[in-house]
């Protein structure tokens, strides 16, 4: 198994590495990618993925934090990856206009600045997208001809959503939303994405999957999603795990 978005950076999971990394070992997890959001975040993961070969990192703004003094462009985002090999993804990026915590055309800015990073390394990028399915489409489709290498974090969006995405080859990550019982047409959308474009995550320390509910999530917990992934799409969980960590090392060229 692979924990492909988690945030080590945040609490209580930073305070607590060395217990967190050894039960991701215990449970079968093989690599974590932990997930930047700010430049200050960035600066903790930096040193979080020193302290063991299954974690990797990314840089990225989250789309919350692009109200910030500064807006990155693509040759900042660029020079902060190309100085560490073990920051394999760009993100977590995207559009959010539930909470509206940031500008929109600040996120828009933010949004292509991080795609035109990716296309020029050739590196996956890690997107959010709540309230915002048309505007990410529009954006990303503008694009197509470049062959971007999408990876949709947390995926919740509509059936609709994943079939426009899948014309873009995009990767959809499932997390433990899709155990929820309220999570009836999600459960639905996941049945119609293709294997060959599935990958698990917890995005720890939020979002804890039933029967964790209540707790702080960890990446040692995305056993309860793989089982319900496993259900949804009518396989054993060995065979969903050896799946979605096949999926992660192809679009992560690893």
């Amino acid at each position: 198994m692979i924990d492909s978005h988690c945030h080590l950076d945040h609490e209580p999971l930073l305070d607590n590495l060395s217990d967190v990394i050894k039960r991701s070992k215990e449970v079968g997890i093989s690599k974590l990618l932990t997930i930047c959001t700010t430049v200050k975040s960035f600066d903790r993961i930096k040193n979080i993925i020193k302290l063991d070969p299954m974690i990797y990192g990314t840089f990225g703004i989250h789309p919350h934090e692009t109200g910030e003094s500064f807006l990155i462009d693509k040759n900042y985002i660029i020079n902060q990856i190309n100085q560490n090999k073990r920051i394999i993804g760009i993100g977590e990026t995207g559009l959010d206009f539930f909470y509206n915590h940031s500008n929109k055309e600040r996120q828009i800015d933010s949004f292509k600045a991080h795609i035109e990073a990716s296309i020029e390394l050739n590196m996956p990028i890690i997107i959010h997208s709540r309230n915002a399915e048309d505007e990410t489409y529009e954006i990303l489709k503008s694009y197509k001809s470049k062959k971007l290498k999408i990876l949709m974090h947390c995926f919740t969006g509509s059936l609709n959503f994943a079939n426009q995405l899948i014309e873009l080859d995009a990767f959809f990550s499932a997390s433990g939303i899709i155990t929820f019982k309220n999570s009836l047409d999600l459960q639905e959308t996941f049945k119609n994405i293709p294997l060959d474009k599935l990958l698990v995550e917890t995005d720890s320390p939020f979002l804890a999957p039933i029967p964790m509910r209540g707790k702080k999530n960890e990446p040692s917990f995305i056993k309860y999603t793989l089982e319900k992934l496993s259900m949804l799409k009518e396989k054993t969980n060995q065979e969903m795990s050896d799946l979605t960590t096949k999926n992660f090392n192809k679009l992560f060229n690893l």
